[in-house]
């Protein structure tokens, strides 16, 4: 089937689709419509998005959505489950062959639930599991109100090291108002203070004095490689499960660009991600584990979990397909190479980047060059059609709601075909609106962290630059919609 007949057939199931929703609610119809067209014309820079295929999108809306299939494959808690156990096989079969782990647990519905599956997968494993070998039981049902309580109070003292947010960290990495950090006694480790990079003595020496049973590894803010090869070897040091979350950079994996030490499926005893982000797939997550912790994390549902989505594990298994294919590895490294060409783009006008570069999809510009807050600076890109979010920088003085920075990403415009020149473009423009934005004040005449007052024309200015590079990209060509 060729390019033009497949776009062809997308516009017309589109169409048909958007109609049927129209004579139920028109106003989303409308809203999903708008959606396209805003997609279709902003700059999107948000790291932690991209643009599925149509093949993805179209397999999400199918009557997989109304089954009930709590459970696992061959195991389930509801009958007629058996396309269910195809789908989520399938899902499973492609995780496990493209990124070469043991075991794949599919059905997690995001990031932070592959996270609480894969934090209460460890303490089954190391904490309850060896109590009821101790206590003589088959399962907690058999304890004693005293042995259950005892269990309780050891599962609720465990301790996990991870990342600090401001160094780049996620919020289930301990960060205390999440719920890791309050299901775990939790310290955090950060990155050096003049170079903004990780240091594996630094973290070996936190982790001997912290004891972790659980040591994190990962990053949803950190524009740089981790030697994963070192995260194993610190907690095999001190008995500590390593524990790597891959959410920002598993599509980097996937396409071969982290290899040998980068690559953390071999070293980690655990690994989750998103499916969505740079692996291009729908929102989701995903397990990986080896096989000792296999058994434990297959309980996800229904210890976490309530009934998997079975049209999003089916949207999982066509997007890890397409992750399968030779052109797949093409555009991995092509984020990769354009994070760079944006990177310098921002070094040549002399912006600040935090770490001075990258080497992974993520560019972390900090904003108090220019006198701005993170905020302030996310408002007057998006008035220009520059799509990015806030975020914070080590030790940030402004806090994670307010941050000193913005955080970018090359996923998605790296599928819409951008490349070095589109980048470095694409890094003229933010600096033109940055450069051109006053922070403001609050009514009583003091400094405000969120008003700004982006000088004239250039919003207009910057948006007709953004529109000249999108059209030369469309998204999703030849789709359609009267």
């Amino acid at each position: 089937m060729t390019d033009a007949s497949i776009s062809q057939l997308t516009s017309g199931a589109y169409e048909q689709a958007l109609k049927v929703i129209e004579s139920v609610e028109p106003r989303i119809a409308a809203a999903t419509r708008q959606e396209l067209a805003d997609q279709r014309g902003s700059l999107k820079l948000i790291a932690s998005e991209n643009y599925a295929s149509p093949a993805v999108l179209l397999t999400m809306g199918t009557w997989f959505s109304d089954k009930y299939a709590e459970g696992t494959v061959g195991h389930r808690f509801y009958a007629a489950c058996q396309n269910v156990d195809t789908v989520e096989s399938l899902a499973a079969e492609h995780a496990r062959e493209l990124f070469g782990a043991p075991y794949a647990y599919v059905q997690p519905h995001s990031g932070i639930d592959a996270n609480l599956v894969a934090f209460w997968s460890i303490l089954a494993n190391r904490i309850e599991t060896p109590a009821l070998k101790r206590l003589g039981a088959k399962n907690v049902n058999e304890l004693t109100e005293a042995d259950w309580e005892s269990l309780r109070h050891e599962f609720g003292n465990q301790r996990l090291l991870g990342m600090s947010l401001d160094s780049g960290g996620h919020l289930t990495h301990g960060f205390r108002p999440n719920i890791s950090g309050k299901m775990f006694h939790q310290q955090q480790y950060g990155t050096d203070p003049e170079t903004g990079l990780l240091d594996y003595d630094v973290v070996r020496a936190k982790a001997k004095e912290f004891k972790p049973l659980v040591l994190v590894a990962g990053y949803s803010a950190y524009p740089r490689r981790v030697n994963f090869a070192k995260m194993r070897e610190i907690a095999d040091e001190v008995g500590a499960v390593l524990m790597v979350d891959m959410a920002h950079f598993a599509g980097l994996v996937a396409g071969k660009v982290f290899t040998g030490d980068e690559n953390p499926v071999p070293f980690a005893h655990v690994t989750t991600t998103t499916t969505h982000k740079s692996l291009r797939g729908p929102r989701g997550g995903m397990v990986l584990a080896q096989e000792e912790f296999a058994a434990d994390v297959d309980r996800g549902c229904p210890m976490v979990l309530g009934g998997p989505l079975s049209h999003v594990m089916a949207a999982k298994a066509v997007a890890l397909a397409e992750a399968r294919q030779p052109e797949f590895q093409t555009y991995a490294q092509n984020i990769a190479d354009n994070a760079k060409s944006l990177a310098e783009g921002f070094l040549t006008r002399d912006a600040k980047l935090v770490t001075g570069g990258t080497d992974n999809h993520i560019v972390l510009l900090d904003v108090t060059k220019y006198g701005l807050t993170g905020r302030q600076a996310e408002s007057a890109l998006l008035d220009a059609g520059v799509v990015t979010n806030r975020n914070s920088v080590p030790s940030d003085p402004n806090g994670a709601w307010y941050t000193s920075g913005i955080r970018l990403g090359t996923p998605a415009l790296t599928t819409r075909g951008f490349g070095h020149d589109e980048f470095d473009r694409v890094a003229e423009l933010i600096v033109e609106v940055l450069t051109n934005t006053q922070p403001g004040t609050t009514k009583a005449g003091d400094p405000s962290k969120a008003s700004y007052a982006l000088a004239d024309g250039v919003a207009d200015r910057v948006q007709a630059g953004a529109d000249e590079l999108l059209e030369k990209h469309p998204l999703y060509p030849g789709l359609e919609l009267s």
